[in-house]
């Protein structure tokens, strides 16, 4: 694939965005969304009287979404001084980064299409505010971190996290006794990963897709590769569509669970050569490789749902390659010197933000409202905590579904005393 030209960006003192004259268009995006993130929106009512973030410096590394406005219009409210960049060259939506600086005064460095050096540029300048806080999805801002600790670290009481990757790249930090800070798993939430890591990005993957190639899933063997929280919701949804779904595993607990769900399970290297669909949501690298590329049928399509575009292993299909063309935007064909043609989707990165808009705000109200009151969870606790990875508090994830079930206008029961007393005793038996 030819290297793409890095976009030409238009700066102001404190941003570096692409087009601030876009700002109308992502403002409308963002009033659009409003009314499907109610949680977040009680949220900041209550924080935009008591100010719980004030004088709290936070470096944000997120997808510039609508969705994600709405997240930093919540913290600027709570008091919070704010920096954001993109946690994915591709995720970026330029109207609404555009608006984030021309309406609401938020510093953003982002651009869709930026080259790694500009994206890693970006990062440095969003933790240059000298963070207290870092809120990331994928760990990169962490990550950046403990390159450089007497750079950027000096300040920083804790940080949030989005992501299953970036939640195992923490692990792995903390694990080897390496971790300078505390961090909140935010995806280890229930009412993140049960919602938005199964109906997110379900939805949102097939909704890349189809986009993309507007082809027709009914019908289709669909391969989804890895059976966590995404690949559940992905397979749920593709055979919602009509596909026929295949499901690939490492882990043989998700395999027979998967097996029992009602889906076939196999080898990749057996599924490569029935799949017209394939779609890998493991967070691991090289899934899908040469010996399974070889195998594929004609035209099939294959793209990436996993955080990093290394699930694919793109060197590996280039050397088997003797002709590349763009079919349609966002696709980039791969002619095999064997004469079949592989189609790879949004670069082998992020297939719900390169080729459609992500998650919907009604599932992303969830986990943002975990982001921002973990946040001043960690503001209030930090010097509490050990430098490990913790999960949010229980009581943050049910006020969060508690807030969300008023908002749907759904009532749940209560504990009578006498239940109450039932479950606290070990006396009553048969």
């Amino acid at each position: 694939m030819p290297p793409r030209p890095t976009p030409k960006a238009k700066s102001g003192s404190s941003s570096d965005i692409r087009d601030r004259s876009l700002a109308p268009a992502g403002l409308a995006k963002i009033e659009w969304a409003e009314h499907q993130m109610p949680v977040l929106l009680q949220i900041r009512e209550r924080v935009a009287k008591t100010k719980p973030l004030s004088g709290f410096r936070v470096a944000c590394c997120l997808h510039v979404t609508t969705e994600t406005a709405h997240l930093m219009i919540t913290l600027k409210a709570a008091g919070a001084e704010i920096a954001l960049c993109a946690s994915n060259p591709l995720s970026t939506q330029d109207d609404v980064a555009a608006s984030l600086v021309e309406n609401f005064g938020v510093r953003v460095f982002a651009i869709r299409g930026e080259d790694r050096d500009t994206y890693y540029k970006h990062i440095d300048s969003a933790l240059s505010i000298s963070a207290h806080c870092t809120m990331d999805d994928g760990a990169d801002l962490v990550s950046s971190v403990h390159k450089d600790p007497q750079r950027y670290g000096k300040d920083i009481v804790g940080g949030t996290e989005e992501t299953t990757t970036g939640v195992i790249r923490l692990q792995s930090l903390a694990a080897a006794g390496k971790l300078r800070h505390p961090v909140i798993a935010v995806n280890d939430a229930k009412t993140k990963h049960l919602f938005d890591n199964r109906y997110g990005t379900g939805q949102s993957t097939i909704d890349g897709i189809v986009r993309a190639t507007n082809r027709l899933l009914a019908g289709s063997v669909f391969v989804v590769a890895g059976y966590g929280w995404c690949g559940k919701g992905l397979a749920q949804r593709a055979r919602g569509m009509g596909a026929r779904v295949i499901v690939t595993e490492i882990d043989s607990v998700k395999a027979l669970e998967a097996v029992m769900d009602g889906f076939q399970v196999m080898s990749m290297n057996e599924a490569a050569a029935l799949g017209d669909f394939f779609v890998t949501v493991t967070g691991c690298s090289s899934v899908i490789r040469g010996e399974h590329f070889q195998k594929m049928k004609d035209s099939a399509v294959v793209s990436n749902s996993g955080h990093f575009d290394v699930e694919i292993a793109l060197d590996e299909l280039k050397a088997l390659t003797k002709d590349t063309k763009e079919t349609r935007p966002g696709i980039q064909q791969f002619k095999l010197k064997n004469g079949r043609r592989i189609n790879i989707l949004g670069e082998g990165r992020l297939v719900n933000l390169a080729c459609a808009e992500g998650h919907p705000p009604g599932v992303m109200d969830m986990s943002f409202a975990n982001q921002a009151l973990g946040c001043e969870y960690l503001k209030n606790n930090a010097s509490k905590l050990e430098k490990k990875v913790y999960p949010i508090p229980e009581e943050i994830d049910q006020e969060i579904a508690r807030l969300k079930l008023a908002a749907i206008g759904t009532s749940i029961d209560k504990l009578t005393p006498a239940q109450q007393k039932y479950l606290s005793s070990w006396e009553v038996g048969t």
